[in-house]
């Protein structure tokens, strides 16, 4: 039971991380296009590379933190729920290239932050 708590507290975290980081990207940047979701998928896609490496492949921190970290924390940071609803509201406003655009790009970026993230990190460790 008191993994479950450390779960939900990170996930917690996560959420709240999540909307300080999306909330400032969008207050500087004053488009359709939703930046603070994409950097945050970024972010979260990058940071959950470097965890996996840390956790998984040279378990350099307990097994029970991968349950805090990568489902707790970054299940929350990272936002392809809200990903989807962008899309969605891009698509039905008429912005089908914006929505198009999103869509590839973040699927690509996001898959390519997490790649990259796995090589540095084994490279550096």
């Amino acid at each position: 039971m008191k993994y479950l708590l450390f779960i939900a507290l990170g996930g917690a975290s996560g959420a709240v991380a999540r909307y300080l980081l999306a909330t400032w990207m969008h207050s500087w940047w004053e488009g359709r296009f939703p930046i603070g979701t994409l950097a945050v998928n970024m972010l979260g896609s990058f940071a959950i590379g470097i965890v996996y490496v840390l956790l998984v492949e040279k378990q350099f921190i307990h097994a029970n933190w991968q349950g805090v970290l990568m489902v707790g924390f970054l299940g929350a940071f990272t936002t392809f729920s809200t990903f989807s609803l962008e899309a969605i509201t891009l698509l039905e406003a008429g912005h089908i290239a914006q929505a198009a655009g999103y869509m590839i790009g973040s699927a690509i970026v996001c898959v390519a932050m997490a790649g990259l993230a796995i090589q540095v990190t084994r490279t550096l460790v």
